[in-house]
């Protein structure tokens, strides 16, 4: 069983394990012939691969999802889980198979217990989860405002995990279906994260040059995590919300030579040092830009800000470049804002999906005479 260094068993392994050894079998034997699917999706360290001994002390452990079909899960789903609380081994390889009840935080904690299992199997019609985690039915299609609304973690809970049996035949297409943006998608979305750069730049320099290093300092670790962001869009990966972003860059190709350069960039203490540190990371994603192809090549070299001493990419070009290869007349009519996490930043509104929807499509339906300009 795989590990990492201090002997911690990796979560998706175990719930991979105890599907196919107590899960599945218990349903063969008291439920033979239902048909499910059963993986390990959604929300979870473990689903990213990346959690370690810490992520035990909370909503971690022998779990997964068992989906239905909607007539099964209204026929059988409370039967399911009633034999699953009173027939799963009270322990999994030596893990509780029980949970205790959510804590004021919301989190659950395993706990070994006498009686009935409360177990972590979350038994569920499939197109009722996918809906209510996504906010819309994939089964039945992934339109622009679908990709647009849907937090790139999010999108990252779906692909990432594990499907352990399909016996629905929908989980696998369906994920098939979120792998990726569609390609003009795509180009819009990595066409807005280099706006985002433009925008801030040539600030680096000039809060430096004005004496506030702090004021800086702030927006050199607001570039950088845009910079992360893009390489890991330019590598096809949803990024993941703060707390993995850099062990997801770090699994990047460019992430070795490019992350001690980032890590320099946030510590240095004076502006023109950021500069430097910030410059040599332009141009690596410039370059990786160019190596995508998704456009003409664009001069991937530093230069000055217009007539002023601080060193920028001029990133509205890579924009610029991008919006000319995109052919879809719906996404060339869309603001210049990107997937809602680009403009978005609040945990609470991007973690409440008929919330986020209505943000992102009131963002998407604005126009006005700058949009016109972009466009011209």
């Amino acid at each position: 069983m795989s590990a990492v260094g201090d002997g911690h068993v990796r979560g998706l392994e175990l719930s991979r394990r105890f599907y196919e050894e107590a899960v599945a079998p218990l349903l063969a034997r008291r439920f033979g012939g239902l048909t499910h699917s059963a993986a390990l999706v959604g929300p979870g360290s473990e689903v990213l691969g990346y959690d370690t001994e810490r992520s035990t002390d909370h909503d971690w452990g022998p779990r997964l999802q068992l989906f239905l079909s909607p007539a099964d899960a209204t026929a059988h789903g409370e039967a399911v889980d009633a034999a699953l609380a009173e027939s799963l081994p009270p322990r999994f390889l030596g893990y509780p198979t029980s949970f205790g009840a959510p804590g004021a935080d919301g989190t659950r904690r395993l706990e070994a217990t006498d009686g009935p299992s409360r177990h972590g199997v979350v038994v569920a019609d499939l197109t009722a989860w996918l809906t209510g985690h996504l906010g819309f039915d994939p089964a039945a299609g992934v339109g622009l405002s679908d990709w647009l609304a849907t937090p790139t973690q999010t999108l990252a809970e779906m692909t990432s995990g594990e499907v352990f049996h399909d016996g629905l035949g929908l989980l696998l297409p369906v994920r098939r279906r979120l792998a990726w943006y569609p390609g003009d998608v795509w180009r819009y979305v990595l066409a807005c994260q280099w706006r985002r750069i433009a925008q801030e730049e040539a600030f680096v320099g000039r809060a430096g040059e004005a004496g506030d290093e702090l004021g800086s300092a702030v927006t050199c670790a607001r570039l950088v995590r845009d910079l992360v962001r893009l390489a890991l869009l330019m590598h096809r990966r949803y990024p993941p919300y703060g707390k993995w972003l850099g062990s997801a860059f770090a699994g990047l190709p460019c992430g070795p030579d490019l992350a001690p350069v980032l890590r320099a960039a946030v510590s240095a203490s004076g502006w023109r040092d950021r500069e430097r540190y910030l410059a040599t990371a332009y141009e690596a994603l410039a370059a990786l830009h160019n190596g995508l192809a998704l456009t003409a090549p664009v001069n991937a070299c530093t230069r000055l800000y217009h007539d002023r001493p601080y060193l920028v990419l001029r990133a509205e070009r890579f924009t610029e470049a991008l919006l000319e290869t995109i052919a879809d007349p719906e996404v060339r009519r869309l603001p210049l804002i990107g997937a809602v996490d680009q403009y978005v930043d609040s945990t609470d509104v991007l973690c409440d999906r008929p919330r986020v929807r209505r943000v992102a499509d009131a963002a998407r339906r604005r126009r006005g005479a700058a949009l016109k300009a972009v466009w011209r």
